[in-house]
């Protein structure tokens, strides 16, 4: 390393002494580090923002604040509190990971970058994360952020997703051997409030002299972003059931697109509507003149809407009937809670 970036660790060390986020899971100056709160924000935050992700954190962890807590906790519990915070295998894989801990590591995670890989929905970004921040182990963190800060710092031009490994190596060579869980949290406040994807704040930034970003003077055409390709578009329907005053819910498969959640039941979905096809009982179905349209990461979603009213009828083992007055507590995902709030403009 030259010795412009040579500098960069301690000039960003120093900063992040300074200017650290105040943040629920983040241990504060002299507190031990709780290796079970760095794991569930590092998931938790994936998806979703730092605002969306405080409350929600703050929520599951008085729920199930040990990785003993979460093991035995009821898999329906879990999902429904995940709600909203992005695909729901992660929710699964802390389950499965958190039993891991507790069977095989006596309720406490192992202290490395390689053994945290070995368990349940730990990736490359999620060990290294963990092993950095939760034991101080040298490991390379490279989030949306960092991916963001490195790849102006270098002035990588390569398009995304190409650019990865180089931003990777990049990331490599500065990361220092001491204090990489503070330098990764460092790197990853500074994108955040600092390095921004618009308008980066570049007067304000402790590494603008050791930037090639900032030299060429557009350091917000980095990382160079490959054109966007159109998503597929589906088409499906939901049927709401009801039965004196409750709507009929089902429990998906546990594999695939929101696994194990409660949800309305729908037909399949395909490249054309379905109609009526798939309904979950024999009724004098009505569609309604309304789409609950969804966006997922890889294809666009068009639902329309069937209503019926039955009597009598009786749920398959993998069904409920919930009362409608209560439909919130039901931990729907995002794209039936729509439907589901479509009904309540129609009632």
């Amino acid at each position: 390393m030259d010795a412009k970036r040579s500098s960069i660790p301690a000039r960003l060390l120093d900063w992040y002494d300074a200017h650290r986020r105040d943040l629920p899971w983040r241990a504060k100056p002299g507190e031990a580090v709780e290796p079970y709160r760095v794991w569930l924000s590092e998931v938790m935050l994936q998806q979703t923002t730092v605002a969306a992700v405080r409350p929600r954190f703050a929520t599951w962890v008085a729920r199930w604040p040990t990785f003993a807590a979460l093991a035995a906790a009821d898999d329906a519990d879990v999902m429904a509190a995940w709600a909203g915070l992005g695909y729901y295998a992660r929710a699964r894989n802390l389950v499965a990971a958190a039993k891991t801990v507790v069977a095989d590591h006596d309720g406490a995670f192992p202290r490395t970058e390689a053994a945290l890989r070995k368990l349940p929905g730990f990736g490359a970004y999620t060990a290294a994360a963990v092993a950095a921040i939760a034991f101080g182990e040298r490991a390379v963190v490279v989030d949306a952020n960092v991916e963001r800060v490195v790849a102006r710092l270098f002035a990588i031009s390569v398009p995304l997703p190409g650019a990865r490994p180089a931003i990777r190596a990049a990331a490599d060579s500065i990361t220092p051997d001491a204090r990489a869980g503070d330098f990764a949290q460092g790197m990853m406040d500074l994108g955040s409030g600092v390095c921004t994807p618009r308008a980066p704040k570049c007067l304000l930034c402790p590494l603008r002299a050791q930037c090639a970003g900032f030299a060429t003077g557009a350091p917000e055409a980095f990382p160079v972003k490959a054109a966007r390709k159109a998503k597929p578009q589906r088409y499906g329907t939901i049927f709401w059931l009801e039965q004196d005053g409750a709507v009929l819910l089902v429990r998906r498969p546990p594999e695939g697109l929101l696994g194990g959640m409660r949800a309305l039941p729908t037909g399949a979905w395909s490249d054309a509507p379905p109609g009526l096809e798939g309904a979950p009982a024999p009724a004098d179905w009505r569609l309604l003149d309304v789409c609950v349209r969804h966006g997922f990461t890889h294809f666009d979603l068009d639902l329309a809407l069937a209503v019926a009213h039955t009597q009598g009828h009786q749920p398959a083992d993998a069904s409920e009937w919930w009362p409608v007055e209560s439909l919130a507590s039901a931990g729907l995902p995002t794209v039936f809670a729509k439907a589901a709030e479509t009904m309540e403009r129609l009632r």
